[in-house]
């Protein structure tokens, strides 16, 4: 029997029959016939680029494997993705950051072939069943198509005012003293109200204007309702827009690319401070002799998010409010031959750029709904979170685009 005979007896026996007895069959097969491990590992990687073409991207893979099956599949399918990748066209910045941050794959074990054989199936009948998702660039996946196309992110490197937010939220999320870690936020708030009217106003000048981007944000267990809605908080006030997949596990972010970034940046850095404060807060109710800690931890959550998005909405409105102020006078102030940043009136620009991120929201998903937060019904939760989100380091958070 040919080694490709094989590959497809155990795909027509396994994949498409979810039962255990098909699956052990068909390791079997697989497990007698060694000449089958390179036609089998082929397949896979033909199962990956379906995936991309499927509008999935390699954290989205690493993300679902993760979340469905074990380790033994994770480093299966990180081997996959980077086997895959010499065979793909440059697909952006983005892209290649996802695959740096793929696990390494080279501690790969094989306890025999018949656990091996299983494993791979396990994994492949996942992969056969992705469905498709909505492409995070303008007119397609990043890919073959947009090649006389450039972002601002491919067009210039990352700017210093970024690596100084990630410094500043890092010491944040790291120190122990909250007064500390509210003084880094507040700064770094700060620089990210700069550098989004900065870009804003570049894309004004530019003779080619910047378009909305997407990216896709891991929603993780436990308590996903709640950390969805603080990344939707944070997103609105950073003129983005989210939308949650409860059963895939992740939120798509829709804005313009410093903007995304600023909602990765802070989005993570929230999490990490609402997960460090909720955990003291129970500490201190266990120590007065609370025993149940979900619904505490439900509420503090849902408390934190609710709280979070109120004062970077206040802070984002007052951030806009006063850079739009500076721009008038800057306006004033130019001499009739300048042509800088002042000549532009920020307000209108950024209202035209909320609205091409809510077309571009409405393109990629025509239908959605809204649902209500549940299990946030523990007062001292709720009341810890609300106390925690208010030393959070949100300080002046500035309207982005």
């Amino acid at each position: 029997m040919s080694t490709s005979r094989t590959v497809d007896r155990a795909f027509e026996t396994a994949l498409y029959d979810t039962a255990d007895h098909a699956l052990d069959t068909a390791a079997s097969l697989l497990a007698a016939d060694p000449g089958a491990d390179a036609e089998l590992a082929r397949r896979g990687e033909e199962f990956v680029a379906t995936a991309w073409r499927r509008g999935w991207q390699p954290a989205d893979l690493v993300r679902i494997v993760r979340r469905e099956l074990d380790d033994v599949h994770l480093r299966l399918v990180a081997r996959l993705i980077r086997a895959q990748a010499p065979h793909d066209l440059p697909r952006g910045p983005r892209w290649a950051a996802q695959l740096d941050a793929v696990p390494e794959a080279a501690a790969l074990l094989r306890a025999d072939r018949f656990s091996h054989a299983t494993a791979v199936l396990e994994l492949y009948r996942l992969l056969l069943r992705l469905p498709t998702l909505e492409p995070l660039e303008p007119g397609g996946t990043e890919g073959p198509g947009r090649a006389g196309r450039r972002t601002s992110r491919e067009a210039r490197p990352e700017s210093r005012a970024l690596a100084r937010i990630r410094a500043l939220l890092a010491k944040a999320e790291a120190t122990g003293y909250p007064e500390e870690a509210e003084a880094l936020s507040a700064k770094a708030q700060e620089l990210m109200a700069r550098h989004s009217v900065d870009e804003a106003l570049l894309s004004a000048h530019a003779p080619a204007p910047d378009t909305p981007g997407a990216c896709r944000i891991g929603i993780e267990a436990p308590y996903e309702q709640a950390k969805a809605v603080l990344l939707d908080a944070v997103a609105d006030a950073n003129h983005c827009r989210a939308v949650w997949n409860e059963a895939l596990g992740f939120s798509t972010v829709v804005g313009f690319e410093a903007d995304l970034e600023a909602v990765e940046l802070l989005h993570t850095s929230l999490l990490v401070q609402a997960e460090a404060a909720m955990t003291k807060a129970e500490a201190a109710q266990r120590a007065g002799g609370r025993k149940r800690t979900k619904t505490f931890r439900q509420s503090f959550l849902a408390a934190y998010a609710h709280r979070a998005g109120t004062r970077l909405r206040a802070a984002a409105e007052a951030a806009t409010a006063e850079a739009a102020g500076a721009g008038d006078a800057g306006a004033g102030d130019a001499g009739a031959g300048d042509a800088g940043a002042g000549d532009v009136d920020l307000l209108p620009v950024l209202a035209s750029r909320e609205v091409a991120v809510t077309d571009r929201l409405e393109h990629m998903f025509p239908e959605t709904t809204t649902t209500r937060l549940r299990g946030a019904g523990d007062a001292a939760g709720w009341t810890e979170g609300t106390r925690a989100a208010d030393d959070a380091e949100v300080g002046r958070r500035r309207p982005l685009r």
